[in-house]
This record gives C-alpha cells, structure tokens and sequence, in this order.
C-alpha cells in the first residue's frame, strides 16, 4: 500500500514535533543526542514566522520533544505562541528540571511526558546521571503541589538493562503520581537520535537484546498482559510487538511496519530548521530556507509521499514507534 489513503498533498497537519533546543542533560546509553556539543534553539521569533502556517496547516497539537525542552532559554514564550491559537502542547522531558521549572510548566503547557527507565537503580544506571530518579521524582511532585491535576504521564524504551522490569516500572510510575505509562522497544539500527551514522553491530548490542533474553522481555511483557491494568496504554498487540521486534533484530523473524500514516498527518522539525517527515526517514526539507507550509508540500516532501509504502519500506519495517490517525480524526 503506497499511503494509507491520504493524497500526496496534505492540507492538514495535525500533530507536530518540535526540537525546541539540541543538546540533553541525561548520557543514556542507547540515544546519542547528550553527544552534541553546537548549542541550537528554535528561537521564538522563528517559531511566530510560521504561526500562519500552523494555522492554515490546521495543526492542533505540538509536541515538544528533543534533546531536552526544558533547557531552551525561553521555552514558554514558544509555548505561549502557540497556545494562543488554541494549540495543545505537550512536553517529552528526562524529569531533570521539572522542579526548576514546575510553576511555569502548570502555567504555560497542556500535559508533560516523562522518560522513565525503570524503578530508581535501573533508571539511574540507563541515565547515567546521579540521581536521575530522585529529581524525576521531586519535579514531578512539584508540579503536582501547583496544579494537583496536571496531566503527567510516563514512557519508557524498552532495552537491555530494563527489559527484565517492565512490571516494576509501572510500580515507579505509579509511585511517582502519573496517570499512565506507555512502552516501545529502542531503536538500534536508525540514524535517529543524533547518530552520525547506523550503529556497528558491537554498539547495537549493547542496547538490543540477546537470544537468551527474549524469554524474560517476553514473560514481563505476558504478565503486563494479563494484569489487563489501564495504567499501561498499549494493547496485547502493540506490548507483543515489542518482543516481535527484538527477535527481528536477532533474525529470529520477519520484521513487519506498523500501521502508520504519520507522514500524512505529523511533521518532525528539529532545532536546526531540518524537517522531516517522521522520527526515522530523511530530511524534506527546513524551514530556514522555507516556510513550514512549503516544506511540508514541497517536492521533496510530496515526492516521498508518493513513493512510500510502508508495508514494504524497510525504515518502517524496522520502525519502534507508530502513529495513526483515522482519516475523520486527521
């Protein structure tokens, strides 16, 4: 299938990604973004040349992510932009600064997404920074003390050091206060995440999992099956997929593209002006040289949308994440 129903050119674009800064505060072993050392922002002068676009593109909700929002030097004055056109903005954060922060986060954004690895000796050893969990911890508390009903969820990557405790980890985020975690395996064999370039097999498997690990990932994954608990987003699909995922990488099966339309409906721009269609494919495009609307639909852009097809593309095969909205929700 070439496009999941969705014309070459798009005149809406519901979700976007935005890496408002380039640079991390955790060193987690399996992204390479803390690696960086050019410090670059979406200044928010950049950010209000395109509200126009944003506003014919239709888009209705953007996500902050990175890298780590939080150390953007004005993050919610782009927040605030957009918000004034009635947009929801969601922040992917380590947790590190919530704390700073947690006034101007109940004020000036809609709902925040914590990355959590595991219960605190776990979290702290993929993080590698001391006391990861207990910051993540007290920001999250301090956010709470200034709106008690701000959304705060969790999301952990699946990998070799946590696999073994998946159960353990919806107990942390339940002891933390979120309302919900949500799963997906690690991405070893893309060029995401600041990697200059695909892992070599040595540096994948220190982040994949071995033959002799898979029966463990898969027995935490059954148990959070059959406990059936709404704190954890994903179905029995989407959790067995993960372990579908990793035997792939071993050759242990086929790897099969999720169901996706997210380069119909989402857009990826990074904190350089680079543009991409989603987390994994190449570049379209970069609004420093174009507006956000003639990246999106410009030819490169179009082009791609019209050669896709994710059931076949061996990026999507391999891809960890899916996006999928209905045509009557997009």
């Amino acid at each position: 299938m070439n496009g999941p129903g969705f014309p070459a050119t798009i005149d809406r674009l519901p979700i976007l990604i935005l890496y408002p800064h380039s640079r991390c505060n955790c060193r987690c072993v399996m992204c390479d973004i803390w690696k960086t050392d050019a410090v670059q922002e979406i200044r928010a002068e950049e950010l209000e040349r395109h509200v126009a676009d944003i506003e014919r593109l239709q888009t209705r909700w953007v996500v902050f992510s990175g890298g780590e929002p939080l150390m953007h030097s004005d993050l919610f004055r782009l927040a605030a932009t957009l918000r004034q056109g009635g947009v929801r903005t969601t922040l992917l954060s380590t947790g590190l600064l919530l704390e700073r922060h947690a006034q101007r986060i109940a004020d000036n954004l809609d709902d925040v997404i914590v990355s959590l690895d595991g219960p605190a000796e776990v979290h702290n050893h993929i993080r590698r920074v001391p006391r990861a969990y207990e910051l993540l911890a007290a920001g999250v508390a301090a956010v709470k003390a200034r709106d008690g009903g701000f959304p705060m969820a969790a999301r952990s990557t699946v990998q070799r050091l946590n696999h073994q405790h998946l159960r353990e980890t919806v107990a942390a985020a339940k002891e933390l206060g979120l309302q919900s975690i949500s799963f997906l395996a690690a991405d070893v064999t893309s060029t995401a995440f600041n990697r200059a370039q695909v892992w070599p097999p040595d540096r994948q498997r220190e982040v994949a999992l071995t033959r002799d690990e898979i029966p463990a990932l898969e027995s935490e994954i059954e148990a959070l099956i059959e406990a059936a608990d709404p704190f954890v987003l994903e179905g029995p699909e989407k959790l067995r997929r993960i372990v579908r995922h990793f035997r792939a990488q071993l050759g242990l099966e086929t790897f099969h593209a999720p169901r996706c339309n997210a380069p119909w409906v989402s857009a990826v721009v990074e904190s350089d002006g680079t543009v991409r269609p989603c987390f994994f494919h190449p570049p379209i495009g970069n609004v420093h040289q174009h507006s956000l609307e003639e990246v999106v639909n410009g030819r490169d852009a179009v082009q791609f949308r019209k050669q896709l097809d994710i059931s076949e593309d061996p990026t999507c095969r391999r891809c960890v994440c899916s996006l999928y909205l209905e045509p009557a929700l997009s």
